[in-house]
């Protein structure tokens, strides 16, 4: 067996026909600035050639993995990767059903669960129906359900009692299932506000996304329903004149209790042409229902939604009669509620409470649920609670949750290829990730990571350090060894702020907190105990501290969503808080997160980010194209015109495979370039425009400096490190830091009040020491415009730059939440209870 991993004259994407050896069964890290071909060697080739060459091996086919374009590529291993997008972004998963504990929990329930009577209130106990309860056959199936007419007499009264399995604890199964919000703990109305602008009439366009074809064709309808019930309805009014009658038609429609209480002895139009109108409000709901695994259409409509805690359940997901049932007077529920930490203490003094007979039964149930809730607390995840749902968990804590089940596998001889694992980590986390990384590796495989943080870099087995700059100017390994020989390497960037020889400096002089403040009073959201947290405006916030402190609760969840509803009247309401003030010193409110820009590879940063139309713009106006009588939109692969439309300007056709993903093939029409022989004959300064969507921002630079509007968006988009990004990349390929820092430069390229207040989350991920003294510059010139930005992050290199910094803890879940210290670097270095002061303490000076 090879001890090493052989590469010879790589040549994808930016990667100059790179030639490396990585030794196998070592921590190695592959390091250099954004851009620079780290996450090109990593995952699009030895990631996926190893997939590919092990799919092979067992036979099956393997269309959609190409062989990429090296030399030499041997020693492989079949891969494994932790990346940084999310594995479930379904509303209906959390937690508990994500890491199948509380799949193990439900069988706990079934077994040993007591519950009173339906009829006399009494305890029954687990044994009373163990003669007719099918627990084997049911355990094996997971989730077959009993027969809803399944009953056995109650031992006290002889009333029938309904038999209960682990369906009857699945927020996901109809037997346990909440009736009124099914599951989701949440239910949804629309924002009237925003559907239905009630100063206008039905025709002037009152409701939101009814063109003229829609209000000729719904006018219609209502006035239908108004004959059949024989009132009369002026669609030539404002809404706000509406009857009752008339508004409870038009938001709920015919068939809803809202308006059939006005009627009760009518029955409603048997057709949509006789009347049937189903409501502006209604029909939103339904479609949302209908399209709940959607995530696209669900962002897409999100905006006229309210959403709000289901009042039967409590925004517990489950019926009435699983909420009773109990285990050692704990429900399911309260279970559910508890860090994994604690539910582990739990579970463990459990035996000791039991009969011998129920110690039988919990040993292997507890066995299993025992072992994956400590490899979840060994992974930094202790602080997560079964209930919390997946899409509200940041890329870090997905990553956890991962990298949780990989330590349970117990495998050898695999390769491991993680992207940042290290997002969303304090400092105090860091050295517990790499003890997790280091155990995998000495199970016998072999484990690479893409990283930024010096701490990992600095713990590496093998370090390679990509470089010199980035794309076209990266591609080259600058450096290969342990850390301290990369250090040594005069040419490594990495290696000079490894060796201290180059550093983000302390700034001179720090910005004081003035007038201007906003205080948030009384958060009580998720973790947050009765917070009070005075926010300066006008500075750079940092808000930092442990994972699961509540720092996302506080700025996302309660300042971010209670300023949106103040200034825009948005539909989320916010976390649970008393009052917020200082809002009037604010006029917008500008969040930028790490969601991707887009969901279909169309989307990319040129397009999102506006920079794509100036440059249409240009192209429009040559002499070629006013000759051939094009305008801009000719230069647009997204609509009719100048587009291919063999493939509709995507430059690719899929395949279906049948039963097989489909495959995606250079369209033969366009050969891959998107646009027609006619548009592609147009040139500016010797490019044509499919040209244009191949060059990096830092070429574009170069090429469009004589378009104002093109050079500006993309002189941002350098700015916030991105120079390296070619300008048709799809979105979806993206990384969360990418994405962020595409939001970033849009944001930038508007003007500004300086009455406006940005929110980041982690602006530093995936980026290089070398990055962030670039993007610092950029937060520098939203403060000094008078705007307010406030930055949710660990990276101390930016905390120890901030004006300010508010550092919750003192640990995550139930044991954070509270402030621990709040002002400058300097002060915070002085706290003795804060671990982000103890980390600062060698990088500024109290």
């Amino acid at each position: 067996m090879t001890a090493h991993i052989t590469i010879r004259g790589a040549r994808l994407h930016n990667l100059k026909n790179v030639s490396l050896t990585i030794p196998k069964n070592q921590l190695v890290v592959l390091t250099g600035v954004s851009g620079s071909g780290k996450s090109t060697l990593g995952f699009d080739i030895l990631l996926k050639e190893g997939q590919r060459q092990y799919l092979e091996s067992l036979g099956l086919v393997t269309f959609g993995l190409a062989k990429p374009p090296v030399d030499v590529l041997a020693g492989l291993s079949p891969t494994v990767s932790v990346d940084q997008r999310l594995a479930n972004n379904s509303p209906r998963s959390t937690v508990g059903t994500s890491t199948e504990v509380y799949t193990y929990l439900r069988v706990l329930f079934a077994r040993l669960g007591h519950r009173p009577c339906p009829t006399c209130g009494r305890d029954v106990a687990p044994w009373a129906n163990a003669t007719t309860a099918n627990w084997e056959g049911e355990a094996g199936a997971d989730d077959e359900a009993l027969a809803p007419e399944s009953t056995f007499p109650c031992p006290h009264c002889g009333a029938p009692v309904p038999e209960i399995g682990m369906a009857h604890f699945s927020f996901n199964k109809p037997e346990g299932a909440c009736p009124t919000c099914t599951g989701l703990g949440s239910i949804h109305q629309a924002n009237l506000a925003l559907l239905v602008e009630e100063k206008k009439s039905i025709a002037e366009g009152a409701v939101a996304g009814w063109g003229r074809i829609h209000i000729e064709y719904h006018s219609t309808i209502l006035k239908a329903a108004a004959a059949h019930y024989g009132f009369a309805l002026d669609l030539s009014l404002p809404v706000q004149a509406y009857t009752q009658v008339q508004r409870d038609l038009l938001f709920y429609g015919v068939a809803s209790p809202l308006f059939r209480r006005h009627f009760p002895g009518v029955e409603p139009p048997a057709t949509v042409r006789q009347g049937r109108f189903e409501g502006v409000a209604t029909n939103l709901l339904r479609r949302y229902a209908d399209r709940i695994q959607d995530a696209a259409y669900r962002d897409k409509i999100d905006e006229f939604l309210v959403s709000g805690t289901c009042p039967d359940c409590g925004g517990t997901r489950l019926r009435p009669e699983s909420r009773a049932v109990t285990v050692r007077g704990q429900t399911l529920i309260d279970l559910s509620r508890l860090p994994l930490d604690e539910l582990g203490a739990w579970l463990e003094a459990l035996p000791s409470a039991l009969s011998p007979d129920e110690r039988l039964i919990a040993q292997p149930i507890l066995a299993d649920l025992e072992a994956r809730i400590a490899r979840l607390v060994e992974a930094g995840a202790g602080y997560l609670s079964l209930e919390r749902a997946s899409p509200s968990l940041s890329a870090g804590e997905a990553r956890r949750l991962r990298l949780a089940s990989l330590l349970g596998s117990a495998l050898s001889g695999v390769l491991y290829v993680f992207d940042e694992p290290t997002i969303g980590l304090h400092q105090r986390d860091t050295h517990r990730l790499i003890a997790l990384l280091r155990r995998l590796r000495d199970l016998g495989n072999t484990v690479l990571v893409i990283e930024h943080d010096l701490e990992t870099i600095a713990a590496a087995d093998y370090l390679v350090d990509f470089g010199p700059g980035a794309g076209k100017h990266g591609g080259q390994v600058v450096a290969t060894g342990s850390p301290a020989h990369v250090a040594a390497q005069p040419g490594s960037l990495t290696g000079a702020y490894l060796a201290g020889r180059a550093a983000i400096p302390v700034p001179a002089a720090r910005r004081t907190p003035g007038a201007r403040v906003l205080i948030v009073r009384g958060a009580r959201h998720h973790n947050l105990q009765d917070l009070t947290a005075r926010i300066p405006l006008g500075l750079l916030v940092a808000v930092t501290g442990v994972s699961g402190s509540g720092k996302s609760s506080l700025v996302f969840d309660i300042v971010d969503r209670a300023l949106r509803q103040r200034l825009y009247r948005a539909g989320d309401p916010p976390g649970e808080h008393d009052a917020i003030e200082g809002w009037e010193h604010l006029d917008r409110v500008i969040t930028i997160d790490q969601e991707p820009i887009g969901r279909v590879p169309r989307s990319n940063a040129a397009t999102y980010s506006d920079t794509f139309t100036p440059i249409r713009e240009a192209f429009a106006a040559t002499p070629d194209a006013r000759r051939l009588g094009l305008s801009a939109r000719h230069f647009s692969f997204n609509v009719h015109g100048g587009r291919c439309e063999r493939c509709e300007g995507a430059g690719v056709l899929t395949v279906s495979m049948h039963f097989l993903p489909g495959v995606e093939v250079r369209c033969p029409a366009c050969r891959g370039r998107r646009f027609t022989g006619e548009t592609l004959a147009v040139r500016y300064r010797d490019h044509d425009i499919a040209q244009v969507l191949d060059l990096t921002v830092e070429e574009a630079l170069a090429l469009f400096r004589d378009v104002p509007a093109a050079r500006s968006r993309l002189q941002m988009l350098s700015d916030v490190g991105l120079g390296y990004l070619q300008l048709g990349q799809p979105a979806t390929t993206l990384s969360g830091g990418e994405a962020q820092r595409v939001k970033l430069a849009k944001e930038l390229g508007r003007r500004s009040a300086g009455r406006t207040l940005y929110l980041l989350d982690e602006p530093t991920t995936g980026l290089h020491p070398a990055d962030v003294a670039r993007l610092l510059e950029v937060l520098q010139r939203l403060v000094a415009a008078g705007n307010s930005v406030i930055v949710v992050e660990h990276n101390l290199e930016l905390i120890k730059t901030a004006d300010w910094v508010i550092d919750l803890g003192p640990e995550g879940g139930a044991a954070g939440g509270r402030l621990i210290a709040e002002g400058t670097p300097e002060q915070i270095a002085l706290v003795p209870g804060s671990f982000t002061g103890q980390s600062l303490k060698d990088l500024v000076r109290p």
